[in-house]
């Protein structure tokens, strides 16, 4: 924020009206006290400046926390914000590898994009500043970059001191309920949390290592060090050497903890850390014995292996997999926005963010942006495969026929949607998806096709009421899209639902993964 001129400010555009919209939160120190004063005096409101966006003035009161149109009332103060010589600025901070490389790549594109100049003042300790300087010497915006972890970024955001959080996973219960408590609203409700990119941790080996695939469980076992030795897993007698890359964005962490989830236990004190994915990628490459976890797309010299679940199913990490999240070891990047107004120039980079450009930029980055990417029928013979193998009684050949007839005209899109455990309400990811969706509709990009939601379900109790679920799923996500959309879909877009339960698994059953890997609902699109 650029603080004004010390002592009164008038602002003399007339009788704009105080709407303010307020948020309780914890009190913050700020340096000086303002005064706010409508035309006429007939409301007069004191208290410290949390914001500016150049319309609207956050101020914390004894009241709480008000949002209010600046251009029509008097400011009297030290930090009265001077609309004149206000520059627009945007503060993240949180996972380390988001903001010190994946940001900057973005916002260099938005710049370049947008006919701007990219220019790097100096920054106080701890942050990356970005400006962008107009033709005529103006700065129109700036960046302000924190690298930390996701548990900084959301500390910076609840102070005050960053306007969007970097998250390497999603925020836990007791996280949101902290945002919540100190005002920010519910971060995990509409448009508050949104996938910036997916990436997506791989088990690798050294060239030559003759095991090709490992189950989820045998990796958590290897994480423990309860399985140390490669014959366990159908190789040699020899050790394996574990190794991790110390990336940054805490996703190496959640990662463990998930995998030793379904058992407890401690992840093994002798693991290999390296300083980053490449690093990490060529000590394991150079160790015959070595078995590691990287980063997608930091596979360097080493041999990636397949996941495999224990009914035989294989998760191969690909681009189409890992935008599905129907590979398990997907690890979505987060944006986390509190309640508040961001100021236009954050909007349009925000608005940027799903263009074409900037998905090229991610990708370029070493992610994968969170775009909708089709995948044909033709190239989901994996699952199809394991489908027919996985058939029981309770899914008939012409059960499977029925589904084969119906999709065949059709194309899968990437956006998928999952749900929390033991519940009906929707992954962070997929909350991201409901509002990516209903965009699309509101812009048009689905005009003259059909989209479909179609439910899936894990395979326990009966395969009727198994389907019945699954309808249930596909329909409480078109809800919410209806809901994203103001209640109704755009003229000529239309999207249905189908469910076929059980019927196409990409998971097993008897595995925490496999289950929630089952329980989906998928996009699909018809030229008709």
């Amino acid at each position: 924020m650029t603080r004004g001129r010390t002592g009164t400010r008038h602002i003399p555009l007339a009788s704009a009206a105080l709407a303010a919209a307020l948020f309780f939160c914890a009190p913050r120190l700020w340096a000086q006290e303002v005064t706010l004063t409508t035309p006429g005096q007939s409301l007069q409101l004191r208290g410290h400046v949390l914001g500016f966006d150049g319309q609207n003035l956050r101020l914390q009161t004894d009241y709480g926390e008000l949002t209010l149109r600046y251009d029509g009332v008097t400011c009297d103060g030290t930090d009265c914000p001077d609309p004149a010589s206000y520059v627009p600025s945007l503060r993240f901070s949180g996972a380390d590898r988001i903001a010190t490389l994946i940001l900057p790549a973005l916002i260099e594109g938005f710049a370049r994009d947008q006919g701007y100049a990219l220019e790097r003042p100096t920054a106080p300790e701890g942050w990356i500043a970005l400006a962008l300087r107009a033709a005529d010497g103006r700065i129109v915006a700036e960046f302000h970059l924190a690298p930390g972890s996701t548990e900084t970024g959301l500390a910076d955001l609840v102070a005050g001191r960053a306007d969007i959080a970097l998250a390497a996973r999603a925020l836990t219960r007791p996280e949101l309920d902290r945002a919540r408590a100190a005002g920010l609203g519910r971060l995990d409700g509409p448009g508050r949390v949104r996938v910036l990119a997916y990436d997506a941790y791989v088990p690798v080996a050294a060239p030559g290592q003759p095991v090709a695939a490992i189950g989820l469980a045998d990796l958590a076992l290897v994480l423990t060090g309860r399985v140390d030795n490669w014959v366990a897993l159908g190789g040699a007698d020899r050790p394996i050497n574990l190794y991790l890359a110390d990336d940054g964005l805490g996703q190496t962490d959640g990662l463990i903890a998930a995998l030793l989830a379904p058992d407890g236990g401690a992840a093994r004190a002798d693991i290999r850390h390296g300083l980053d994915g490449s690093q990490t990628a060529a000590a394991i490459a150079a160790d015959p014995d070595g078995l590691g976890l990287l980063p997608f797309d930091s596979f360097g010299e080493t041999q990636p292996l397949a996941l495999r679940d224990s009914c035989g199913i294989r998760a191969v990490p690909r681009p189409a997999t890992v935008k599905t999240g129907d590979y398990p070891l997907t690890a979505p990047l987060y944006l986390y926005l509190p309640m508040r107004r961001l100021p236009a120039a954050g909007r349009g980079f925000m608005a940027w963010l799903a263009t074409s450009q900037a998905q090229l930029i991610l990708r370029r980055a070493g992610v994968l942006g969170a775009d909708p990417v089709p995948i044909p029928l033709d190239q989901q013979g994996e699952r199809l495969a394991a489908a027919i193998a996985a058939a029981g009684p309770e899914v008939p050949l012409a059960e499977l026929q029925r589904m084969i007839r119906r999709l065949s005209p059709m194309v899968r899109l990437s956006p998928t949607f999952r749900f929390e455990d033991g519940s009906t309400r929707l992954e962070p990811a997929s909350r991201s998806g409901v509002l990516q969706l209903a965009q699309g509709l509101r812009d048009g990009r689905y005009g003259g096709q059909t989209l479909f939601l179609i439910g899936f379900s894990d395979g326990r109790g009966p395969a009727e009421a198994n389907r019945d679920l699954a309808a249930a799923r596909a329909d409480a996500v078109r809800r919410q899209v209806l809901a994203a959309l103001g209640g109704g879909l755009p003229p000529g877009a239309t999207l249905e639902v189908d469910a076929f339960g059980e019927a196409l698994p990409i998971g097993c059953d008897d595995t925490p993964w496999g289950l929630r890997m089952n329980r989906r609902v998928e996009l699909w699109v018809s030229d008709g």
